[in-house]
């Protein structure tokens, strides 16, 4: 048996063993455990669109995948579009500034340490997964391969769950317990059409108002949605 063999027999373990929680929660609780960090979150997305959090472990996992979510930048989204490892084991550091928006806010939650792990099956690329620990350092090499094997495991999870739900629609175990900001959603579509963009600008434009007004990115969409606020068809600019 290899050493890979050895980590997915473990993994499946702690993933079938007894407990309290079930479902996405317990994949993420796994991929915590697996790893040994301090907690992790499982976001999905699709052609560099954030479609949301299948789940987190605990307040800071969730804080991190909803200013990655509201901000369009940080380890997940970073994994997902390289479709590589991606680390940041120095948060606080002055050289880590490639998430300009999001890191001094997650550093204050109290993350150290963040890790993004592309969640795919080879063409098939689903979201990542986000480890993070509340000290800086990397990884051990252990650590990161575990993190792989977590990676593919959870990715076939997913994948399983979905594939008995209806066309269109989200399986209900992936439903239970995620927050897939379909108000965001639903303000995108708006915005595009207010504007005459595609979606994936409607939502860059929902993020920079979000950003400005030191707003959740689910705040100004709701605020679309129930029509208090809409963007200008020439210039770009919201108007409330």
């Amino acid at each position: 048996m290899t050493a890979t063999d050895d980590r997915l027999a473990r993994i499946l373990r702690l993933l079938s063993s007894d407990d309290a929680t079930a479902g996405t929660d317990r994949l993420c609780a796994v991929c915590a455990e697996a790893t040994n960090v301090s907690g992790a979150g499982i976001m999905l997305m699709s052609s560099d669109v954030t479609q949301g959090s299948v789940c987190t472990t605990d307040q800071v996992s969730a804080l991190i995948e909803e200013l990655q979510y509201t901000l369009g930048e940080g380890p997940s989204v970073d994994a997902y579009q390289t479709h590589r490892p991606v680390a940041a084991p120095a948060l606080a550091a002055s050289e880590e500034v490639r998430w300009p928006a999001f890191t001094p806010a997650v550093v204050a939650a109290g993350a150290g340490a963040l890790f993004g792990f592309p969640l795919g099956i080879g063409a098939i690329r689903l979201g990542a997964l986000n480890l993070y620990r509340d000290r800086p350092g990397p990884l051990t090499p252990d650590q990161h391969s575990d993190a792989l094997v977590m990676a593919n495991v959870a990715a076939r999870v997913v994948i399983g769950m979905q594939a008995d739900a209806p066309l269109g629609t989200i399986a209900v175990e992936l439903e239970r317990g995620a927050d897939f900001q379909l108000v965001v959603h639903q303000a995108a579509g708006m915005v595009a059409v207010q504007l005459d963009v595609n979606v994936t600008e409607a939502l860059v434009r929902l993020r920079a108002r979000a950003f400005a007004d030191e707003r959740r990115l689910a705040d100004v969409a709701t605020a679309v949605v129930e029509r208090r606020l809409r963007f200008d068809d020439h210039a770009g600019e919201a108007r409330s």
